[in-house]
């Protein structure tokens, strides 16, 4: 993987996303720019499946640095998220030591706690040197992950270092790119946005999210096309329990095309509703007149 320069202006850090079929709006754009020069994590909010992960990918991707991917869940821990010792190659280390003869205490413990017993996860692994330059940082869904692990993340974003007790202080010699992403399903303490730039990533707009579709869904038609982010559009003005993110918005449009839809009709709708609403209470909202009126304001001319 060859590594690229940042981009120097907001347009081509636009043009750098569009290059890999990211169409964000500007104000992402300049936000994700100014993280890259400003060496600050970067902290994105929004609902389920309107991009927010995609950033990090398009970046590694774009940049040609290595994309390393924390996916945060409710009682991550330090071993799981930063380091922890290989006990059982620790332990066979000592026996044969022993078997040896060699009963230096102090050369033994120094022995047993060197790197190459050290198991590094995602945030000890992004603090290391990488000839493609920073790696790419991804700490996905913080919202589920406890505040206790919250709370630890500060060290390493305020100072980018892990201190491990047994082994001492490890500093990354340049800051990795921090991409850091929230559904918002509780409220991520003050102390670590402040140390972040943010942004709010909203659904797109029906224009972009046309664009979106036929960049990512390149053999459907514009007559379907339409149609989708019509019908997708206004669903979201429903009240449901989860509105379809983007990501939804391209696998229904990927299955229609699957089925050799040409337009959106009640029986193709009914039988496809699954990729788009992902529970069965909206699905059952989503019959008989409700079904008819937005079906009807989507293929109206």
């Amino acid at each position: 993987m060859t590594a690229s320069a940042l981009p120097t202006s907001v347009d081509a850090m636009l043009e750098l996303l569009t290059s890999r079929g990211y169409l964000a709006e500007r104000s992402l754009a300049t936000v994700t720019y100014l993280s890259l020069r400003m060496g600050r994590p970067l902290f994105l909010e929004g609902e389920a499946g309107v991009g927010k992960t995609e950033i990090a990918k398009v970046l590694s991707a774009a940049l040609g640095r290595k994309l390393i991917r924390l996916q945060c869940y409710e009682g991550l821990d330090v071993a799981s998220a930063v380091y922890e010792w290989n006990s059982a190659a620790q332990m066979i280390a000592i026996r044969l030591a022993e078997a040896a003869g060699d009963t230096d205490r102090a050369q033994l413990s120094s022995d047993i706690f060197a790197k190459r017993f050290l198991i590094e996860r995602p945030l000890l692994q992004a603090l290391e040197p990488d000839v493609a330059g920073p790696p790419v940082l991804l700490i996905d869904e913080l919202d589920r992950a406890d505040e206790a692990f919250e709370a630890y993340l500060l060290e390493i974003l305020s100072d980018f270092q892990v201190t491990i007790p047994e082994f001492g202080t490890i500093k990354a010699p340049h800051p990795p790119i921090v991409i850091i992403t929230s559904n918002r399903t509780r409220e991520i303490h003050d102390a670590l946005k402040r140390r972040c730039l943010y942004h709010w990533v909203d659904y797109p707009s029906a224009e972009r999210e046309l664009a979106i579709v036929k960049s990512r869904v390149p053999g459907i038609s514009a007559k379907l096309s339409q149609q989708v982010v019509r019908f997708v559009q206004a669903l979201r003005d429903q009240d449901f329990y989860k509105s379809p993110g983007v990501a939804e918005t391209l696998d229904w449009a990927t299955a229609l095309t699957e089925l050799d839809a040409r337009s959106l009709t009640p029986q193709v709708v009914g039988d496809t509703l699954g990729a788009l609403l992902k529970y069965q209470d909206d699905i059952a909202r989503m019959q008989g007149d409700t079904l008819q009126k937005v079906l009807k304001e989507a293929t109206s001319d």
